[in-house]
């Protein structure tokens, strides 16, 4: 059998952590294969040691492409042996164009200047193979993330990768955008390419892989034909236990309105563009009010407007629980008993080269302060009980946030809202690029807010977790609420016509 890749006994350490145990991996040529895992199960690390990023010398065990074994000092080695990575974060340039960023650092060069001729040429051959009908010229922030994919994808081939790894490639894909990109990925496959699919969109690892590969807790649990999977048996490897409900609905009762939004009409922040337009809703204690919608429908903007942090109001009022208040910034939202997780969490979230602890507290320090002094014993009391409460993952809590996954980090955004103790909590994509069993942590602690008194507002672009955790459902389309819906009511199907711009009674089947 002709193997592509061969990553045999693979070990990495980080202080305190064993991050890859002994982790084999083998890609035969020409195939899709997913990699697949909770967050923290060695995933990224794995790949990190295979494109170079972390450099011979610092792991243990052998890479092998194309039969030769290979040692990587440098992300460049990898790039020459034929291996691009794509990350869930993209590293394109907005102000550069879309042939500068793909030749950038790559650039085509004749006596000491670049060919732009050439440059062009290139790159429209493969626009044409990523199925990208666009213009070299064009500015790459005027491209909507599912092209920004696609750019990352033609900037590897123009590497000639033979070894393509997207990470979490659809984590920020709208559904008609991933199946875009999964038949880009069945094209690059006929043509010889080998992919290494990374996703925690199940449903899509089953559609396009393969062979699959189990990791968990830094150990190779198993690697498979993909027929020899479902949905259940994949979930019970990469957790090590049968989840039989992936959303633990619990009955709740809508109690009392505490949040009132009346007229909210907000432009975006040049005052040219109208993004929600007369918006009206409430939010009651004891329930979790899901909203719905396409991205761009207004959703983000909505709840960052309402937090007082996007946008300019042109007019509406909101009152919490009965009494007007006037929301300017964040620290007024704060202060009003309002927070908000938002959907970037490394741009919005949370503070990279900052520790749990410092990141935890960060929006609630005064209660940790008296006469301007921080009570360092106290704030380490609270970050502890929120990291043991929140089954963070940390080695202490004096570890940068930049080292943990994508699920811990979640998770003390989380414990950084609750320590505000917060009246009503929005939700913005709070499961987006993590796993199934930090999902299902998350959806527990969801319920267990509402049962304390919190309201919370979610945001979801993933229909079956709309529907699987809401009790009550609006959905957005171009900054109006065009449908609001019942969970007991409520089906994928009728979300998507009222989300489309759909009016009136939705239809009953398609």
């Amino acid at each position: 059998m002709e193997y592509a890749l061969e990553m045999q006994n693979i070990i990495k350490e980080f202080p305190g952590v064993r991050a890859l145990d002994g982790v084999t991996f083998q890609v035969k040529k020409g195939e899709i294969h997913a990699l697949v895992g909770e967050n923290g199960a060695g995933k990224s690390t794995l790949m990190k040691v295979l494109s170079g990023v972390y450099p011979y010398g610092t792991y243990q065990g052998t890479i092998v492409v194309h039969g030769k074994e290979r040692q990587f000092h440098h992300i460049t080695d990898s790039e020459r042996a034929g291996i691009a990575i794509i990350y869930q974060e993209l590293t394109l340039i907005k102000q550069m164009t879309i042939a500068e960023n793909i030749y950038l650092g790559n650039e085509n060069v004749q006596n000491g200047i670049i060919n732009w001729n050439e440059t062009y040429r290139k790159t429209e051959e493969l626009l044409r193979m990523v199925g990208l009908p666009l213009s070299p010229a064009t500015m790459v922030g005027e491209l909507g993330v599912g092209s920004q994919q696609l750019v990352e994808i033609a900037k590897a081939l123009s590497k000639n990768a033979s070894i393509l790894i997207l990470d979490e490639p659809t984590a920020a894909l709208t559904e008609t955008e991933s199946e875009k990109l999964l038949g880009i990925l069945r094209q690059l496959k006929a043509k010889g390419v080998t992919c290494i699919f990374i996703s925690h969109r199940l449903p899509e690892v089953l559609e396009i892989a393969d062979t699959i590969t189990v990791l968990r807790d830094g150990k190779t649990i198993i690697t498979d034909r993909k027929e020899n999977f479902d949905e259940n048996r994949l979930i019970c490897h990469m957790v090590g236990r049968e989840i039989t409900n992936v959303y633990p609905r619990v009955p709740h009762k809508a109690k009392e309105v505490v949040l009132e939004v009346r007229n909210w009409t907000v432009y975006d922040p040049d005052g040219e563009r109208k993004v929600c337009d007369n918006i009206n809703f409430e939010v009651r204690r004891g329930e979790i009010l899901g909203l719905g919608g396409l991205m761009g429908a207004g959703r983000t903007e909505l709840v960052m407007s309402l937090f007082g942090v996007w946008g300019k109001v042109v007019s509406g009022e909101i009152r919490l629980n009965g009494q007007k208040i006037a929301i300017r910034s964040a620290h007024d939202a704060i202060r009003y008993g309002i927070s908000l997780l938002s959907e970037d969490r490394k741009r919005y979230g949370l503070v990279l080269g900052m520790d749990v602890k410092r990141n935890m507290t960060l929006a609630s320090l005064s209660t940790f302060a008296h006469w301007g002094v921080i009570n360092k014993n106290e704030e380490i009391k609270q970050t502890q009980y929120y990291v043991q409460k929140l089954r963070v993952k940390t080695p202490t809590i004096e570890q940068e946030v930049r080292n943990l996954s994508g699920g811990n980090q979640q998770k003390v955004i989380i414990g950084k809202w609750l320590l505000t103790k917060p009246k009503v909590l929005f939700l913005d994509e709070p499961t987006r690029g993590i796993d199934v069993g930090a999902k299902y942590e998350i959806y527990n602690l969801m319920n267990a807010l509402v049962d304390e008194g919190v309201c919370v507002v979610m945001i979801s672009s993933e229909l079956p977790e709309l529907l699987g955790m809401s009790d009550r459902i609006l959905v957005i389309h171009q900054g109006r609420i065009t449908g609001e819906l019942e969970a007991s009511k409520a089906t994928q199907e009728t979300v998507m016509y009222y989300a489309t711009g759909g009016t009136g009674e939705a239809p009953v089947a398609c």
